[in-house]
């Protein structure tokens, strides 16, 4: 990297950096502070699947890159590698202690966002020439734009879209000049294994830079359609080699449960225009955020007279029609890859904001805007402020932060302005000396011939750059700053790894007896993916590709979830835990962090019982019955036994009533009901429901039955909900522990379990159906015996494999699909590159050597 692009990536890396704990410690947020910053999928996501990724990189996680056995009772682990941790700095994770994971994930996020400026900065340098520092102070407005600060930082995988677009540009720049083809083709194959969906978006916004490049460059248009090849060529083989990932991934989303998405509507103008200013934030509208400063020069290129009327018409136009695009259905969807996003809608507002960064270049590299041009962006963003002012989402602290951040930015670009003496500017010099007189400008030492000619001119870019720092430090920090708090107002939010984490995973390794039996982290979850974060292995799972059988079977067999069916949770019950093998239980009182209240009780418990092995034998139905609409009914049918009185019930608005033997285990399962319910005589703290439109409620324990046999149940609603007809069910324990005997002694003598195979060896002579605990995902191919692999039996959700009596062995291995078709196509476009390559080295090897000679004063103008 030549020496200005070194400096101006360090600057903007170290601003970058100073800037974004600055605001954390403003905010006092972890961890300069009390606040937690774990909030909405931070905490139920990707801090678990880190944890999850330390695990593997220290060798102690159950499962491998294709299957994570300890999430889901067994998922496919490769689509969310690449989709959460394929990152190259999610590798930084295994230098952390394991209970620092919190600080590691930070740490992280601050290196991403600090290399995105610094690739921003080398980006603007290399579109035009200009002083390495202002590309510095660009290269950290846009890394520390609004979509940053208020949407990526608890999206960190996102934040490689933030690198990649930089990069992509520059790949295109590349192209442009006939340079580092290979290094193209790795740049976006690097783009798109850290994370496919941002680079997606950059390589759109990538793509449309390269065109108004073409389209600005004065190239034939024969040599423009040469490079618009070679462009598609580039992204073409990148993605090829990334395609071993990509593929899975896609296959991922498409068995994955449908999760619950909302129709797109386009925010007012008000909105809009309004998150072009600090300290706005909200979770629906774009974060368009770059700094004063930034907006004012992209403002002002479209009357900067220096710039080519072509450049000022070109850059202004991409930047409004890219925004304008983000507003109409069709091309929004097409930047989201034609899914709708479930959660904050404008996930490629940062394309907007590297755009409005690089028009800002522009206009600072043809030299300061002339008064008239900084006047007239002044104007524009005056009109801006008095459209945005009926917007809600500009709070009182704006208008200070707005005023000294316009302030310092029109005070140091007219001080640099007037140390260039060009122009307009050198009749507002001139002007500005005659009107302070001969002892002001003695006083400010402006004009003393007795300095040395540097120092006249370095004193005044001096406090120009202090200025333009200030202001964007100032504005950026308060921007952060608030958005670290109305975070914490809006999303549901985690406390870092401590006590409560710390007791939850020595319990479950005490107790853990893998792949013997699972040990479930619990009911009561601290995240959403407990598995991951303190061990074990459940029910509990949340990621973009949770599947669809295993949404369908956990709700059939009475089981909770949130995110519109992408959050599954821990099913409390004694039957599934015999399906699945749960043999040891958790059990934590309440979170205080979600509560708000001190913790009643720091104990945490393990429940054990009898169950059978992962894999057990099942005779073969005539005809298989399908699941019905009692959970009750649904769990026998799996456990091959009647062990539920599901009795008829008496239902007010405050009570449930019915009548079951005496000694059984109550249970209630109301899916659609919020609030508590207790039974009548029973101790403990009563059981809590939680559903709404997006949340479904999970089958709870209630306690024993009374030796009258009447149970009454009393219910606190906390909104309108129902009791369903069936909803309560009585298990006879001393029948279930008959069905475990039974299974237990049909069931596997032996089980193994490695990253991607489950083998059991069954008792000699085994007939009917081999079912393995594990939910029948697609991928998976088993065998009895000797036989040919084929794809597995599905057992209402389960993994089944077919016995004839003659085979004492079955082994089931799994391939995430697509993973052939990715590892075809990243062969195809492996081998390409190499022969490209090798074609390359021949032809420059039989091509004369130019002969050497001076460069003319031509030749250094057309490269400049």
């Amino acid at each position: 990297m030549p020496g200005p692009r070194r400096a101006a990536a360090g600057l903007a890396a170290l601003i970058t950096v100073v800037v974004f704990c600055a605001a954390d410690a403003v905010a006092r947020s972890y961890p300069f502070g009390p606040r937690t910053r774990t909030v909405n999928d931070l905490g139920n996501q990707y801090v678990p699947f880190h944890a999850h990724l330390w695990d593997l990189l220290h060798g102690r996680a159950d499962g491998g890159l294709l299957v994570n056995w300890q999430s889901g009772y067994g998922s496919s682990f490769l689509p969310d590698l690449g989709t959460y941790l394929t990152s190259p700095f999610a590798l930084l994770v295994a230098v952390f202690p394991r209970d620092e994971i919190d600080l590691a994930v930070y740490v992280i996020t601050v290196l991403k966002v600090a290399c995105a400026a610094a690739v921003m900065a080398w980006l603007l340098l290399a579109l035009r020439p200009g002083r390495w520092w202002a590309a510095g102070l660009l290269g950290a407005s846009y890394a520390l734009c609004g979509w940053t600060v208020a949407a990526a930082v608890y999206n960190l995988m996102w934040l490689d879209g933030l690198i990649a677009l930089p990069l992509l540009c520059l790949a295109g720049e590349w192209i442009l000049h006939r340079r580092r083809p290979l290094l193209g083709v790795l740049v976006v194959t690097a783009a798109w294994i850290a994370n496919f969906y941002t680079a997606y978006m950059a390589t759109l916004a990538a793509g449309l830079v390269l065109l108004l490049r073409l389209a600005l460059s004065g190239l034939p248009p024969r040599r423009k359609a040469a490079v618009a090849g070679r462009a598609g060529l580039t992204v073409a083989l990148g993605v090829g080699l990334a395609a071993p990932l990509v593929t899975v991934i896609y296959f991922g989303t498409q068995h994955a449960s449908p999760g619950r998405f909302t129709e797109f509507k386009p925010v007012g103008a008000e909105d809009l225009l309004a998150r072009l200013l600090p300290t706005t934030y909200s979770f629906g509208s774009p974060a368009l955020f770059v700094g004063t400063t930034a907006l004012l020069l992209a403002l002002a290129l479209p009357f900067h007279r220096a710039a080519p009327r072509p450049v000022r018409a070109g850059w202004t136009l991409l930047v409004a029609g890219v925004t304008l695009s983000m507003q109409w259905g069709p091309t929004h969807l097409l930047w989201h890859a034609f899914a709708a996003p479930q959660g904050s809608p404008y996930r490629q507002a940062f394309v907007v904001c590297a755009l409005l960064v690089m028009a800002a270049w522009h206009a600072l590299s043809y030299g300061v805007p002339a008064p008239r041009a900084l006047g007239a962006a002044t104007g524009v963003l005056a009109l801006i402020v008095a459209v945005a002012a009926r917007s809600d989402l500009v709070r009182q602290v704006a208008w200070p932060v707005l005023l000294m951040a316009t302030a310092g930015a029109l005070g140091g670009l007219m001080l640099l302005g007037l140390v260039s003496g060009a122009g307009d500017w050198r009749l507002v010099g001139d002007r500005g000396r005659r009107l302070l007189g001969d002892r002001a400008r003695r006083l400010l030492r402006v004009g003393d011939r007795r300095l040395p000619a540097g120092a006249r001119r370095t004193a005044p870019v001096t406090l120009a750059v202090v200025l333009l720092l200030g202001a964007q430090f100032g504005e950026t920090v308060a921007t952060s700053a608030v958005a670290s708090r109305l975070r914490l107002a809006h999303l549901d939010d985690y406390a870092p790894w401590g006590d409560r984490q710390q007791r939850q995973a020595e319990a479950i390794a005490r107790a853990d007896g893998w792949p013997r039996y699972r040990t479930d982290p619990g009911r009561e979850q601290t995240v959403a993916n407990d598995p991951m974060l303190v061990g074990g292995q459940g029910a509990q799972y949340y990621s973009s590709h949770t599947s669809d059988v295993l949404l369908r079977t956990l709700t059939a067999l009475g089981g909770g979830w949130t995110s519109g069916g992408r959050s599954l949770q821990s099913l409390d019950n004694a039957v599934t835990d015999v399906i699945f093998s749960v043999g040891a239980r958790v059990h934590s009182p309440p979170d205080p962090h979600q509560s708000r209240s001190p913790e009643p009780d720091g104990r945490v418990t393990v429940s054990g019982q009898e169950v059978p092995p992962l894999v057990t034998v099942r005779p073969t139905a005539a005809t298989a019955p399908a699941f019905g609409p009692s959970p009750y009914r649904n769990q026998e049918l799996l456990l091959g036994a009647r062990v539920y009185t599901v009795p008829r019930l008496d239902v007010s608005a405050e009570t449930v009533s019915a009548r079951c033997p005496a000694g059984s285990e109550a249970y209630l399962w109301a899916p659609h009901f919020a609030g508590t319910a207790q039974l009548t005589g029973a101790s403990g703290p009563a059981a809590r429901f939680r559903s709404d439109a997006s949340k479904r409620a999970a089958m709870q324990p209630l306690g024993t039955v009374p030796p009258s046999g009447r149970l009454t149940i009393e219910l606190s609603a906390h909104r309108p909900g129902r009791i369903p007809p069936g909803a309560v069910g009585c298990l006879d324990t001393g029948k279930l522990r008959t069905a475990v005997q039974r299974l237990k002694n049909t069931g596997a003598t032996k089980v193994t379990v490695s990253d991607s195979t489950i083998r059991a060896e069954l008792p000699a002579g085994s007939t009917g159906i081999a079912v393995v605990a594990a939910p029948r995902i697609a991928g998976w191919r088993c065998t009895a015996g000797n036989s040919g692999a084929a794809p597995a039996g599905n057992y209402h959700g389960l993994i089944s494999v077919p016995l004839d009596g003659t085979s004492n062995t079955v082994t089931c291995t799994f391939r995430p699909p697509g993973l052939r078709l990715g590892m075809t196509v990243g062969g195809v476009a492996f081998v390409t590159v190499l022969l490209l390559g090798v074609v390359g080295v021949v032809r420059r090897r039989r091509s004369p050597r130019p002969s050497a000679r001076p460069a003319s004063r031509e030749d250094l103008a057309k490269i400049a």
